[in-house]
């Protein structure tokens, strides 16, 4: 059968991981095939549009399906293909433009001409692949990605707990909130859409929260993708406190806003499914999602970048914003190679990229607010600018100086957009696990930022969302954050890689945002 390589799967070990032996030939798993959509310039010339700032009517999800949902005769091909080589056909989802194929190791390795192995880290096992993925002749072109194969852990929870709740300045969300001017609202009408790939909540805690905070009981429900689960750990400084903090942040700000909670495996598979089945969720229908996890752009596939960028996409094109944490470990993003990473998706120029801040205020007003950097924990705002994604229009003619002086033309898209209270020591009041705790970190950011955004649709009457080409016109809608650094880059007037533009003036956005 004559094959070809499929562009952006080429796959490396863990730095450090070891081979312990090859994956169990009868070992089951899931894999994730993403075919091309339908009418694609037609869907390029709409987010050019979008990207311009342009006013573009937003597609419902049934008008996105029925336009740029997959070819029924791709699909087809794929559940031929995955017949000959004996897999199940799991799921099929034309809008999603999803695949998803159940076998063992042995007829997976046969089919995509790619060896699996069971390998060690410092952090655990995985079941690896090097290289690239092979398809066959007749699936070139129609194929755009295969993910799953690997099933590495792909993403980290951008939270930090603050070892010591009792000397921490700390704030509820509605005290953060309210130092920040969010225009009125309880979220009427609203859906938060929330990604986990791990962890679980309490419902007893949670009416225990929003009972203390005195916002009702607002309506929480999980969603389960790739038959993850709703599964809290019992570990408070586990993914149960990442959980925990975003639909406490949502919950509070929003209380009348539906919050679904999609549970899926943290993989990129995983990741990807779970995205792409909140944007086209045609039951809960969220206008705003939120995402506290991601990682390293040097971590992702190609394949895995671009397929979820195309998501992110989708969801700009039928009107939800997406806000996602730019990650708690500064201009290194974690990496140790001594150069500068952003992370990722929260690096598409799709996402709302949060950044963090240091604040200091009471009632509303704020006493001061500067780049979060705790120095000798190592947290700080994650910021930079991208590898893999080109400058936006929006972010065109702007500089990035970095720590020391030096200023730069941006040259690719650049992190954060947005910020927001981020630092632990003057962190989120939250219950996780039946305790008490104060939480920080870039992920209560996007959460704050979401339920922000839900209150300004509240006010709009309608979606507002992609945000991005707005919001670079709309200076007077952000405090500007001109004091600190994330590392090798430092705040300055206007947009910077560690705050972007500054964290919001409620009043001012929902002015501008009509």
């Amino acid at each position: 059968m004559a094959r070809v390589t499929l562009k952006g799967s080429e796959r490396s070990p863990i730095p450090g991981s070891r081979i312990v032996a090859p994956a169990a030939a009868d070992e089951r798993l899931e894999v994730t095939v993403l075919v091309r959509r339908r009418r694609q310039q037609e869907l390029h010339e709409h987010i050019a549009a979008l990207d311009a700032g342009r006013r573009v009517s937003s597609l419902t999800r049934e008008e996105f399906a029925q336009r740029h949902g997959a070819d029924a005769a791709d699909l087809k091909a794929v559940s031929s293909f995955a017949q000959e080589h004996g897999l199940a056909v799991v799921q099929t989802h034309a809008a999603r433009r999803t695949v998803v194929l159940s076998g063992t190791v042995r007829q997976f390795s046969d089919a995509f001409s790619v060896q699996l192995h069971h390998c060690h880290y410092d952090g655990g096992s995985y079941r690896g692949r090097s290289g690239a993925i092979q398809l066959p002749t007749e699936l070139d072109g129609i194929v755009v990605a295969v993910l799953g194969l690997d099933n590495r852990p792909q993403a980290k929870a951008h939270f930090r707990v603050h070892p010591n709740a009792a000397a921490a300045t700390s704030f509820s969300p509605l005290q953060v909130a309210a130092l920040y001017g969010f225009p009125a609202g309880s979220g009427e009408g609203q859906c938060v859409g929330i990604i986990e790939l791990g962890g679980g909540f309490k419902p007893a805690d949670l009416q225990t929260y929003f009972s203390g905070l005195g916002v009702g009981s607002p309506s929480v429900i999980a969603v389960s993708v790739d038959n993850a689960n709703n599964t809290p750990t019992g570990d408070s400084n586990g993914p149960d406190g990442e959980v925990m903090l975003d639909i406490e942040v949502v919950g509070s700000i929003v209380p009348s806003a539906k919050v679904a909670v999609y549970f899926a495996p943290n993989t990129d598979a995983g990741f990807l499914n779970a995205i792409t089945s909140a944007v086209h969720d045609t039951v809960n229908k969220p206008s705003v999602i939120s995402i506290s996890w991601g990682g390293p752009e040097s971590s992702w596939t190609a394949q895995a970048m671009t397929s979820m960028d195309d998501a992110l996409q989708a969801a700009a094109t039928m009107g939800v914003t997406v806000c996602v944490a730019s990650g708690d470990n500064g201009s290194s993003d974690g990496v140790s190679d001594g150069a500068d990473h952003v992370d990722f998706p929260a690096s598409s120029p799709f996402a709302l990229a949060c950044g963090g801040t240091t604040l200091s205020g009471a009632g509303s007003t704020i006493r001061s607010e500067s780049v979060w950097n705790d120095g000798a924990n190592g947290g700080a705002s994650g910021g930079g600018e991208s590898a893999q994604f080109a400058l936006p229009s929006w972010q065109a003619n702007l500089s990035i100086t970095a720590n020391g002086g030096g200023v730069s033309a941006l040259g690719m898209r650049g992190v954060p957009d947005v910020a927001g209270d981020a630092d632990p020591q003057t962190g989120y009041n939250v219950r996780v696990d039946g305790e008490d705790m104060v939480i920080g970190g870039t992920s209560a950011v996007a959460p704050l930022w979401a339920a922000l955004v839900a209150r300004l649709n509240q006010a709009a009457g309608k979606p507002l969302g992609y945000l991005n080409p707005t919001l670079y016109q709309t200076p007077l809608g952000f405090r500007d954050i001109t004091q600190g650094n994330n590392g090798d880059f430092s705040a300055a007037g206007g947009w910077d890689a560690c705050t972007g533009m500054g964290s919001p003036k409620g009043s001012g956005l929902a002015q501008a945002l009509g």
